[in-house]
């Protein structure tokens, strides 16, 4: 899907053709297929196979700098659903004329410039529009991490009670999340110092102009971006830990099982050994006393059994 955007007179104008797009548009291409390619690239003159690479999910956060575009990509968060997230690349084309974004799929992220709905956003200002895209990447890897941890303790309550696998699957599944999450961050990171020092080339500053403000924003989006890196490590350690110790208190839990059902075990054998002697075809205590000596057997038994039962439980075996 390619749709085209463009600020006229304070006013976003999204009812416009690929005709229509002039200096200080946004082109915004989802899933784009190849014949929108091929249009973009005539308008841009950015090769198709670079427009492509935003299509691989396994790209990672880079930039590069030609002569004609600025080439950024960047890892943006992505719900699948109440327990797994995941990371998306989301990349962005600066041109003389053009602002260009190329995603497999809709992301929250865009969502509030779709709607006009972050201030200071005009799509001809092509610099700030990429600090304010990655300042809310950073934004909602921090709301998504604050859903996890909310999360992370409603399953904590649940495993107090009752340990299912079911809870045990969903925690692995935030794990993982958090793994992509932590990846996608650093390297997001990594992009945004790499911006930062080329505010000083003179040779892109026709594609990045970077004014005092702009710096501003680029230093606050940084340190988001820091302060969400911290708190998904300290996330992953806090869920780490937890892993672990559900896993030692069910491995503790079935020693006591085991330990019981052991000292259960012992007491039964007593009276099983006391009948088995008295099953034999040969001369036994009390075989002359005829029906009496069956209640006296089984009294001997019982005793013997508490006896046993009695030192098992002292020595806390029971």
């Amino acid at each position: 899907m390619l749709t085209v955007y463009i600020h006229e007179e304070g006013e976003l104008v999204s009812d416009l053709t690929v005709a229509d797009a002039g200096k200080g548009s946004w082109i915004n291409l989802v899933n784009p297929d190849p014949d929108e390619l091929s249009l973009v690239n005539i308008m841009t003159e950015i090769p198709t196979d670079v427009l492509k690479t935003a299509l691989d999910m396994e790209e990672r956060s880079h930039v590069e700098i030609e002569e004609n575009y600025i080439f950024v990509v960047i890892n943006i968060p992505a719900l699948r659903g109440s327990d797994s997230y995941d990371t998306v690349p989301l990349g962005i084309f600066l041109t003389p004329d053009f602002f260009i974004t190329v995603c497999l799929e809709e992301s929250d992220v865009l969502y509030p410039f779709l709607n006009n709905q972050v201030a200071t956003f005009y799509t001809f200002k092509k610099t700030r529009f990429l600090f304010q895209i990655m300042y809310r990447t950073a934004t909602l890897f921090l709301r998504y991490l604050q859903q996890i941890n909310r999360r992370t303790d409603d399953i904590e309550i649940q495993l107090r009670h009752t340990t299912k696998n079911k809870d045990f699957f969903q925690l692995l599944e935030l794990q993982k999340s958090m793994t992509y999450f932590t990846s996608a961050l650093k390297t997001n990171g990594t992009v945004m110092e790499r911006i930062l020092r080329l505010r000083s080339h003179e040779d892109v500053r026709h594609l990045l102009k970077m004014y005092e403000e702009d710096e501003d924003l680029l230093e606050d989006v940084i340190i988001e971006n820091k302060q969400a890196i911290e708190m998904v490590e300290m996330y992953s350690n806090i869920l780490m830990n937890m892993m672990n110790a559900f896993t030692s208190i069910i491995s503790n839990n079935l020693n006591l099982v085991m330990k019981f059902l052991a000292g259960v075990t012992i007491i039964l054998s007593v009276p099983t050994l006391i009948f088995s002697l008295w099953g034999v075809n040969v001369p036994v205590p009390f075989a002359e006393m005829g029906a009496e000596g069956f209640p006296l057997v089984i009294g001997i038994s019982v005793v013997l059994s508490l006896i046993v039962g009695i030192f098992l439980w002292k020595n806390d075996f029971l």
